[in-house]
């Protein structure tokens, strides 16, 4: 931000720039803006505050978001901003198809372009499901404003027939059982409005939560902002307070790069460990990484974060749901109590540091967040297998396997892609048992294209019937924050990139060895350079964002990002357009 002084010593902003005119473009910017209503007064310095606002009636998790704006706004007013709330592509990731994540990366350039293009000073970024956090995060930080992040909130726990259901992982749980034949389809039916009965985002440690979460390790929000339910008003005031520290961030200059620095994502990685997270962090985090020039790669979160204990007895993993986080003491509890192993002089968008806003967090509830001394789980971070089936890495996460699959040697099934898998898995005659090795292809960026969550793939109906709920299934694609089993992701090079996993055939043997980060295909390498001989790249797309997309998308140890996205543009003005 200029540091010079107008005649009057009031700073000159980059609104300025557009109201500060006094030409003809100045009258234009200022008129056009006034048609609303607004006083002159309010286009003359004071800080303006873009609102990215992901509201939209196609993105249920996102669907309060007008109200939370308004909250915003009047903080932003009283601390003497102006706020001007803009849209952007909102990602849903309940109803998108074929998946939100093909579409995280035009919402970011949708936010960089905006940021940029537009009269703001600093912005406030409203996130909620999955992919709109990262998404935003990622737009953002290309443009290296004052920004500060404000999550939606979880919805309320789920409640049917007597307990509690969580959003996702109790899906799966439920669908499982109706094809083991241990539950009815009115029953199933009758969930469908139990388990969703509030605003908000997955009450389970889905990615939502998961993203919101690693806003607030990063600093990137006021605390307590990953665990307030979207329906408690709690909510509404820590949206307030958001929009009145945006208006001290652009006083006090505090950019993105001031905050998202390598000890932040340090600090993230871990404590993606002590909650359970899910696994879709991996690849956002790398790309928020990539575009603040921060070096990250996937053996950070083995080294950083594979010991760490989980503290947290949340579902997938555990037993409870977000709304007793909260009323547990929420994630500065978590993070008081991993105290020792974070970064504690990282500073924080409140402008205090990490330490310091954990310094006095409590927690009210032992049977939710543990104790690094008597975790839920020991070991639980995310790790890191690689392989020749994955030279590049691919991802698990214990904490959501069956600890007798995490050494295991089994004969593949294998699914060319996700319309073999639905054609095939109900098969009774399908050549399948508990100990084979359940292998899916082209499935990562850009074989779906977009890398969908398809990687926990439901278990044959043959195997289900016998009592067994888990087997080691491998895949290039992801699986969604609130999936569990021993489900290893990301394999890099995907198939479609010509990866090793391309080359499985039915009857291959395959080891995994969770302990020894070792994830490998029992056949020789001649026999694999005479199968890579045969195997044909499959088509590019022909036209639109599927071609751009297919052409330029990084692979998953990357982060999955387009490869001339990587990196930050500033925040330069753009030339005048009149």
């Amino acid at each position: 931000m200029d540091s010079k002084k107008k005649p009057d010593d009031k700073p000159v902003r980059r609104s300025q720039a557009w109201f500060g005119k006094q030409d003809r473009d100045g009258f234009m910017h200022r008129s056009w803006l006034k048609n609303q209503g607004y006083p002159h007064d309010l286009l003359d310095g004071r800080p303006v505050i873009g609102i990215c606002n992901t509201w939209s009636e196609l993105t249920p998790c996102n669907g309060h978001f007008r109200d939370l704006a308004e909250f915003v706004k009047r903080g932003v007013y009283e601390a003497g901003g102006f706020p001007l709330e803009f849209p952007v592509m909102s990602l849903g990731e309940t109803q998108m198809r074929p998946t939100a994540m093909l579409f995280r990366n035009l919402a970011s350039m949708d936010v960089e372009e905006s940021i940029r293009g537009n009269p703001i000073d600093g912005v406030v970024l409203l996130m909620g499901c999955d992919k709109t956090t990262p998404s935003l995060m990622m737009g953002a930080a290309s443009c290296d404003l004052p920004t500060i992040g404000l999550s939606g909130g979880p919805m309320l726990n789920g409640k049917f027939r007597g307990r509690d259901v969580g959003s996702g992982t109790g899906v799966w749980q439920m669908s499982e059982m109706v094809r083991a034949g241990e539950m009815t389809m009115e029953e199933f039916t009758a969930a469908e409005s139990c388990m969703h009965r509030s605003s908000g985002t997955c009450m389970t440690m889905g990615t939502a939560s998961t993203m919101a979460s690693m806003v607030e390790a990063l600093g990137m929000s006021l605390p307590e902002n990953a665990a307030i339910p979207a329906v408690d008003t709690r909510r509404h005031r820590l949206a307030q307070l958001t929009g009145r520290r945006i208006v001290e961030m652009v006083k006090e200059d505090l950019r993105m790069s001031k905050i998202l620095t390598r000890q932040a994502f340090e600090n993230a990685i871990r404590t993606n460990a002590a909650i359970g997270g899910s696994t879709n962090a991996v690849v956002h985090l790398l790309a928020i990484a990539g575009r603040m020039g921060i070096p990250l790669t996937l053996e950070d979160f083995d080294k950083l974060g594979a010991e760490m204990p989980c503290i947290l007895n949340l579902q997938p993993s555990g037993k409870y749901l977000m709304e007793d986080f909260f009323y547990a003491g929420g994630l500065p509890a978590v993070l008081r109590e991993i105290a020792s192993r974070l970064h504690l002089d990282a500073p924080t968008v409140n402008g205090k540091t990490l330490g310091e806003n954990i310094a006095n967090a409590a927690c009210y509830d032992r049977e939710v967040i543990k104790t690094p001394e008597e975790p839920f789980m020991a070991d639980a971070g995310i790790a890191v297998l690689r392989g020749n089936l994955a030279p590049n890495g691919a991802v698990i996460k214990p904490s959501a396997a069956s600890a007798h699959l995490l050494k295991h040697r089994g004969r593949a099934v294998v699914f060319e892609n996700i319309e073999d898998f639905h054609a095939r898995i109900d098969d009774p005659e399908l050549d399948v048992d508990e100990h084979c090795v359940m292998v899916l292809k082209n499935c990562g960026p850009r074989g779906y294209p977009g890398m969908a969550e398809v990687g926990n793939m439901p278990l044959p109906p043959k195997v289900l019937q016998k009592g067994i709920t888990d087997m080691v299934r491998i895949s290039d694609g992801r699986m969604s924050g609130t999936a569990y089993g021993t489900v290893v992701l990301h394999t890099s090079p995907e198939a479609a990139a010509g990866g090793t996993l391309a080359l499985v055939k039915n009857g291959d043997i395959i080891e995994l060895d969770v302990a020894a980060r070792r994830l490998h295909l029992e056949v020789s390498d001649e026999e694999l350079a005479r199968r890579r001989a045969d195997w044909q790249a499959p088509d590019v797309p022909k036209r639109g964002w599927y071609k751009l997309y297919v052409e330029h998308v990084q692979q998953a140890h990357l982060g999955a990002d387009l490869d001339f996205l990587v990196g930050s543009s500033g925040a330069a003005v753009p030339r005048e357009s009149h």
